[in-house]
């Protein structure tokens, strides 16, 4: 049986963690408390005497190969980038949303329909804490739904603030958890791939807190990026800028940065690549295959959401916004335009998968000449 320890020589040493959480939610809300997150977001020992070696944590990260089919088969997965029911464009039809969100706002939107609907309770979202700083958050009323709104850029350990701050219990491991810490049962997570593809183990695996995770939005994803005073004055020195002018970033198929001035400055991916975090090197899903609903700004014009439905239960609450909270791009003066997304959708999720193809590759070649 594999446990923590191998987590830390398997997937931490070598650099691979993705910081989703998923290990320390599974330890903290069945109440064992071995485990936690570090100040930098990474799992370690909270006290090791706690640690019963049950393996669990292990087979829920999203690096280690166990219960992948049972994962695709929990999605609906298929390949070559995960099932697609319908690929479409969108925006909130609420102007103030629209103004606050970095596309469309149609993730926003989405969240605020489902719960004035009363089909959530509340969402996994992020939260701006300062100056391009995103801190994750259950938002549990409409207006901190609203509030949320923005770019999700940096990795928000969004599967951790779960089991941080409530849990619930599933039928397999009812046992260590006699109650419930707070009653909500209908929640939507935002999340990256990674964070998604983690929840999914965790379903696949029928362990808490899964069951109470109803709606699944999952983000484009081409890497999450480090915002550290040395990563920021090179960029500033890369883009021509000061960072005291920035007033939004976005990525598309590049680096898109709005200056209070109005002026828009781009910088290609490759030209960021530094400020990647390393293990996003090693990830191969750029449209997050695992989700309910798939969302980005590829392919969309300026102030639209890119939109993939993967599920019925994505398709149904997508079908139901249309029109009350949501509106479609009108694509009959371009009917190759949802084709074209769709292809450029599959471009870039096929370079991500043969570059995370290489990059493991690499890791284990040197990892073979370290022991030869």
């Amino acid at each position: 049986m594999k446990t923590f320890n191998d987590l830390i020589d398997e997937v931490q040493e070598p650099g691979l963690c993705h910081r989703c959480g998923g290990c320390v939610t599974f330890c903290t809300s069945i109440n064992y408390g071995a485990l936690k997150l570090g100040d930098d977001g990474s799992p370690q020992y909270a006290d090791r005497e706690k640690c019963i070696e049950c393996g669990l944590c292990y087979s829920i990260c999203p690096e280690i190969d166990e219960y992948q089919e049972e994962t695709k088969k929990v999605s609906g997965w298929t390949p070559p980038m995960g099932h697609i029911i319908e690929t479409m464009t969108a925006r909130a039809l609420d102007p103030t949303i629209r103004a606050k969100a970095t596309d469309g706002g149609v993730v926003t939107a989405l969240l605020v329909h489902l719960f004035d609907r009363g089909h959530i309770d509340g969402a996994i979202v992020t939260r701006q804490t300062g100056p391009f700083e995103r801190d994750p958050m259950l938002a549990t009323t409409r207006q901190e739904i609203i509030d949320s709104a923005g770019f999700y850029f940096d990795s928000s350990h969004g599967v951790k603030h779960f089991g941080h701050d409530y849990s619930t219990y599933s039928p397999s491991v009812q046992e260590f958890r006699p109650m419930m810490q707070k009653g909500l049962r209908r929640v939507a997570l935002v999340g990256t791939p990674c964070q998604i593809k983690t929840l999914r183990k965790m379903e696949a695996m029928s362990i808490v807190p899964s069951d109470s995770i109803k709606i699944t939005l999952g983000l484009f994803c081409s890497g999450n990026y480090i915002f550290d005073e040395e990563e920021r004055k090179k960029l500033e020195e890369i883009a021509g800028i000061a960072w005291s002018d920035v007033r939004k970033i976005n990525i598309k198929d590049e680096l898109m940065i709005h200056l209070t001035s109005g002026r828009l400055k781009t910088v290609p991916l490759e030209g960021i690549d530094f400020m990647k975090r390393y293990a996003c090197r090693f990830c191969p899903d750029y449209a997050s295959e695992y989700a309910d609903v798939s969302f980005g700004g590829i392919g969309a014009e300026e102030g639209w959401t890119t939109v993939i439905t993967r599920s019925p239960i994505g398709r149904a609450i997508m079908a139901d916004a249309r029109g009350n909270t949501l509106e479609l791009y009108d694509v009959s003066n371009r009917p190759e335009m949802t084709t074209e997304i769709r292809d450029r959708i599959r471009d870039k999720s096929m370079k991500k998968k043969a570059y995370s193809k290489r990059m493991h590759d690499s890791l284990v070649r040197s990892q073979r000449g370290g022991r030869g």
